[in-house]
């Protein structure tokens, strides 16, 4: 599998795959928040997910995948500090927010800061037309926030700080899948980097919320629990779907298509969560889908 997706990196079948992959992100991740920010406190799903995709992914890093390269470590350092700023401002945010109020600023500051980003490292460049999609993508994100400052009353002393928290999880958003780009690049099997990715990531956060899990009521542990086993599977897919696209073809396209991500959270958060989105906000988060569905279609 790891000879067949390199063989295949940079051709048309591997821009396809990466198309698809990217998307499939898309969805999973929208509900990996939703798992994440469901009835539970967001600091503790997400200590269960990662524990959980920490301890599954154990024995493949450890005796599957070959092992990383001596280089590797550094970068793999590198990226655990980027996870766990990226983790600490995503749980901040989620507890003072909305979920479809934040996660679409969340998911669509990113792709900005992430083209930025692959334009310096990876040397990749935007037409003027994918530049218009994003144009087109920023509108409806910041709309999006003008909106909800408006008109939302609920929690309304904690909106303005859970945007700024919403922003900057977005900038290291882009920043870790700039990042992870290039380690998944750097070594030679990339299961290698996913493997000991998901297994050096798990162990943060169940450590540093251990006062929460003890204060926790035991009503409350097997739920947890249950919700962090299928949030592991779920960021498996995840994260490895965008981590292959980024292999496969650019890495500034694969971080835009994925904020499509916001047309499915906004109907996870209607149908699963019982948020009120309303028309409004739906079409404001169907113009940040256009935006990256104009940014894949110009740049071919």
């Amino acid at each position: 599998m790891s000879d067949w997706i390199i063989s295949i990196s940079g051709t048309e079948t591997g821009h396809h795959l990466a198309l698809g992959l990217a998307l499939l992100a898309a969805f999973l991740h929208a509900l990996f928040g939703a798992l994440q920010k469901g009835r539970h406190d967001p600091w503790l799903s997400r200590a269960a997910i990662d524990a959980s995709y920490g301890i599954m992914a154990a024995p493949i890093a450890l005796f599957v995948v070959p092992w990383p390269e001596p280089f590797m470590w550094p970068i793999f350092a590198t990226v655990f500090v980027i996870h766990v700023c990226y983790k600490l401002l995503q749980a901040m945010t989620y507890t003072r927010g909305a979920y479809t109020v934040v996660y679409p600023v969340v998911r669509g500051t990113a792709p900005l800061f992430a083209v930025i980003g692959a334009g310096i490292v990876f040397g990749e460049h935007f037409t003027w037309g994918q530049w218009a999609g994003v144009g087109v993508l920023l509108a409806g994100i910041y709309g999006l926030a003008l909106y909800n400052l408006r008109t939302i009353t609920v929690n309304r002393e904690t909106m303005v700080p859970a945007l700024a928290l919403a922003v900057a999880t977005g900038a290291f958003v882009a920043l870790y899948t700039t990042y992870d780009a290039y380690g998944i690049r750097a070594t030679a099997d990339p299961f290698t980097f996913l493997a000991w990715f998901f297994f050096i990531d798990g162990w943060f956060m169940p450590i540093v919320t251990a006062r929460r899990w003890v204060r926790l009521p035991g009503s409350e542990i097997v739920p947890l629990l249950k919700r962090g086993v299928i949030g592991a599977i779920v960021a498996y897919f995840s994260f490895g779907a965008i981590m292959l696209a980024t292999r496969l073809d650019k890495v500034g396209e694969a971080a835009v298509l994925r904020e499509t991500s916001t047309v499915f959270a906004a109907l996870i958060g209607w149908l699963v969560l019982g948020e009120k989105v309303g028309p409004r906000r739906t079409a404001l988060m169907a113009l940040i889908a256009v935006g990256a569905v104009i940014v894949e279609m110009a740049g071919r």
